[in-house]
C-alpha cells in the first residue's frame, strides 16, 4: 500500500523533491498512514539522462536537489518507506530514455539499498530481447546481495506487463508481477484489466501477488461511482493499493474512498486469498473473497450502463449453514442480518461490497432489506409512466412500520399510485408501491435521477433507514423504418480507450478525434467506432425488429489483437461473430430482437487481452 506519482503526473516537472514530501506530509495528516499506507514511489525521470563516470545512477539536481539518500531519510522520519523505479533493459520506458539496469543490476541495487530506498519497480522496456526471466531473476538475486551487505531488503515489483505469465514462474523472484499493460483512468481500461487478473487468483497469496497496476482514483477519468468500483474491487482481488493521485489536490471524497478502513481490511486480510468469480452473467458479477476469520467478502458489481439487482446466497460464496448471517455493509458502515441471501439493487456501474459471516447472535441486528425497481425505469417527456419499486424483507424477522418514498428532479411529478406503507413486512416479502411520474415536457433525453428512500423498524424498535439512488432514462420513442444507429441517441456508451464515436472510427482520446471507418480497404460514411472492451445500448421499446452492420477491426491501427461482436436484446444474446482479426475482411452481422426493450452493442477483446482492438460497426442499421 502507498503511492506512485506516474498516473498522475508522468514526467512533468511537478514530478519532483517537494511533491514527494508532500504526498510523504499528507500520508500522515490526512491518516492514510494510520490506514495502512507505507510506501510513497518515484516512478521514471528521477535521474539524469547518463550516467556518471564511475558508472552510478544521477539524481536529477532540477527535481531531487537533495538527492534520493535526503529524500529517503525524510520519508523515513514520517515513519514511512520509499520506492523508487528502474527497467530491466538498457533504458527506462520515458521517451527520453533514462538509464535501465539491465547489465548494471548489482551496482544498481547496492546503490539503491545504500541510499535507503525499500522498494523497487522494475519495468520491461529495451530489454534487447533478453529472456524476461534471466532479467527479473538477475535482479532479484542483486537484490538480496545489496540486503545482505547494507541490511536493507526492498519490496521487489516486476513490471513485465504479464508478456512472459510471470504468475506461472515469479512467486520466487518477486513479491508482486504486474499481470497487465498499463491502465488509464477510464472505466474501459479498469474493467479490462479486472477481466484479465481475477481468473489468476491462484496464483496469488502472501509475499506473491498479482498485481494489476496502481490505482486511478481520483484523477478524473471516471465518476465517484467507478472509482469505488475500481477500490472495492482491487481489494477483493487482494492487489496492491497504490495510490495514482496527486493527493494535493484530491477531493474529500477520494480521500474518503482511498481511506476506507473497511475495504483496506479485506484487501489486507492475512490469510492473502485473492478472490473469486461466483457469477457473471449479464454483467452482474458477484467476486467473493474467503477471509482469515471464516467470513466472506463479497462484491456485488455492476458491469452495465444500467442499474441491476445483483443476488447470490450464503451457500455460494462459500459459507457453511446458519440459522442467520451477519451483513456488513463496507461503504455504509452498517451491520444488518440475512437469512441467507445476500442481493442489492446495484447503479450502473457501481459495487455493493459486503462482509458476510454465519453469526449466532443474528437476532441482535436488524433484517437487511433489499430496495429497487420492479420494473425498466424508462420516462418519455411530458408523459406519465408507471414505475414500480419493491421493498424486500432479506431477514429472519418481520421489517415492522415500514414507509417508503420517491423523488425525482425539480420540476417532474412522482405519486404513489398504491400503498407506500406497511405495518409489516414478513420474511421474504415485498412492499410494492406503483408510482406514476411525469417528466415535464422538453427533458432532455438521458439519465435523470430519482431517489428512493425506506423506513422500518426491527422486531426491538430499532430504526433503520436506507436510501437509494436510482436513474430514470429519458427516452424517445425509436423512428419507424430503417435508421442509422449512429443517428439515434443512445443509452449509455462505455469503450476502452476514449469516447464510442459517431461516424468514424475510434481515436482514443477526445470525442471527434477518428477517422473514416474502413474495413478492408472499404470505407464507410455511417457506424460507431469502438474500441474493446465496448458496449452501447440503444433504447427499441419494443417496436424493432433487426440490427444489421458490417463489422471488423478498423484498417488504421494495424492493430494486431482479436476482437468479437455481440448483439443483445434486453438480458439475451442474439447475435456474435465469433473471434476476428484485423486480418479478416468485414463481415455482415444480422440479429433480430424482435420485443426487446433495449438493445446493446457489445465488443469484448476476443479473450486475447491485448488493447489494440479498434471495431466497427458499419452502415449499423434498426428497422422498427
Amino acid at each position: 500500500m502507498g503511492f506512485n506519482n506516474w498516473n498522475s503526473t508522468h514526467c512533468r516537472a511537478e514530478f519532483n523533491e517537494d511533491m514527494v514530501k508532500g504526498i510523504a506530509d499528507l500520508f500522515v495528516d490526512k491518516g492514510l498512514k494510520d490506514a495502512g499506507y507505507q510506501y510513497v514511489n518515484l516512478d521514471d525521470c528521477w535521474a539524469l539522462p547518463s550516467r556518471d563516470a564511475e558508472g552510478r545512477l544521477v539524481p536529477d539536481p532540477a527535481r531531487f536537489p537533495h538527492g534520493i539518500k535526503a529524500l529517503a531519510d525524510y520519508v523515513h522520519t514520517k515513519g514511512l518507506k520509499l520506492g523508487i523505479y528502474t527497467s530491466a533493459g538498457t533504458k527506462t520506458c520515458d521517451s527520453a530514455g533514462f538509464p535501465g539496469a539491465l547489465g548494471h543490476e548489482y551496482d544498481d541495487a547496492r546503490q539503491f539499498a545504500g541510499w535507503g530506498v525499500d522498494y523497487l519497480k522494475y519495468d520491461n522496456c529495451n530489454n534487447q530481447g533478453v529472456d524476461a526471466r534471466q532479467r527479473y531473476t538477475t535482479m532479484r538475486d542483486a537484490l538480496k546481495a545489496a540486503a545482505r551487505e547494507t541490511g536493507r531488503p526492498l519490496v521487489y515489483s516486476i513490471c513485465e506487463w504479464g508478456q512472459n505469465k510471470p504468475w506461472e514462474w515469479a512467486a520466487d523472484v518477486g513479491h508482486l508481477w504486474r499481470t497487465t499493460g498499463d491502465i488509464s483512468d477510464t472505466w474501459g481500461s479498469m474493467l479490462s484489466i479486472l477481466k484479465q487478473n481475477l481468473p489468476l487468483a491462484p496464483y496469488a497469496g502472501p509475499g506473491h501477488w498479482n498485481d494489476p497496476d496502481m490505482l486511478e482514483v481520483g484523477n478524473g477519468g471516471m465518476t465517484d461511482t467507478e472509482y469505488r468500483s475500481h477500490f472495492s474491487l482491487w481489494a477483493v482481488m487482494a492487489a496492491p493499493l497504490l495510490i495514482g493521485t496527486d493527493l494535493r489536490r484530491a477531493t474529500a471524497a477520494t480521500y474518503d474512498i482511498l481511506g476506507n478502513k473497511e475495504v483496506i481490511a479485506v484487501d489486507q486480510d492475512p490469510l492473502g486469498r485473492q478472490g473469486t468469480v461466483v457469477s457473471s452473467a449479464g454483467g452482474r458479477w458477484v467476486v467473493a473473497k474467503e477471509m482469515k476469520d471464516g467470513s466472506r467478502a463479497v462484491a456485488l458489481f455492476n458491469e452495465s450502463g444500467r442499474p441491476q439487482r445483483i443476488a447470490t446466497t450464503a451457500a455460494a460464496v462459500g459459507l457453511p449453514a446458519a440459522a442467520g448471517y451477519g451483513l456488513r455493509d463496507l461503504w455504509r458502515h452498517e451491520t444488518l442480518h440475512t437469512a441467507g441471501t445476500i442481493a442489492a439493487a446495484v447503479p450502473a456501474h457501481g459495487t455493493v461490497l459486503v462482509r458476510v459471516f454465519a453469526d449466532r447472535r443474528w437476532a441482535a441486528h436488524p433484517p437487511a432489506v433489499e430496495l429497487g425497481l420492479a420494473d425498466a425505469p424508462f420516462v418519455q417527456a411530458g408523459r406519465p409512466a408507471g414505475l414500480t419499486t419493491a421493498l424486500t424483507d432479506l431477514g429472519r424477522v418481520p421489517a415492522a412500520r415500514v414507509f417508503v418514498s420517491l423523488t425525482g428532479p425539480e420540476g417532474w411529478t412522482v405519486r404513489p399510485a398504491s400503498p407506500a406503507t406497511a405495518v409489516a413486512v414478513p420474511p421474504g416479502g415485498s412492499l410494492r408501491t406503483r408510482w406514476t411520474v411525469t417528466a415535464p415536457p422538453g427533458t432532455p433525453t438521458g439519465p435523470h435521477g430519482l431517489t428512493l428512500r425506506a423506513r422500518y423498524s426491527s422486531p426491538s424498535g430499532e430504526r433503520v433507514e436506507e436510501t437509494l439512488p436510482l436513474t430514470a432514462s429519458v427516452v424517445v420513442a425509436p423512428p419507424s423504418g430503417t435508421s442509422y444507429l449512429s443517428d439515434l441517441p443512445w443509452l449509455t456508451a462505455t469503450n476502452g480507450w476514449g469516447p464510442a464515436e459517431r461516424d468514424t472510427s475510434n481515436g482514443e482520446s477526445a470525442a471527434g478525434d477518428g477517422r473514416p471507418i474502413t474495413l478492408g480497404g472499404a470505407v464507410y460514411a455511417k457506424g460507431l467506432g469502438v474500441h474493446a472492451e465496448s458496449a452501447v445500448e440503444f433504447y427499441t421499446g419494443r417496436a424493432c425488429t433487426s440490427v444489421t452492420a458490417d463489422i471488423g477491426v478498423d484498417d488504421e491501427k494495424g492493430d494486431r489483437g482479436t476482437v468479437a461482436f455481440e448483439v443483445w436484446a434486453d438480458d439475451t444474446r442474439v447475435a456474435s461473430s465469433g473471434v476476428l482479426t484485423n486480418a479478416a475482411p468485414a463481415r455482415p452481422l444480422t440479429a433480430d430482437v424482435t420485443g426487446a426493450q433495449v438493445v446493446r452493442l457489445v465488443v469484448t477483446d476476443g479473450g486475447d487481452g491485448i488493447d489494440s482492438d479498434h471495431a466497427d460497426w458499419a452502415d449499423a442499421r434498426l428497422s422498427c
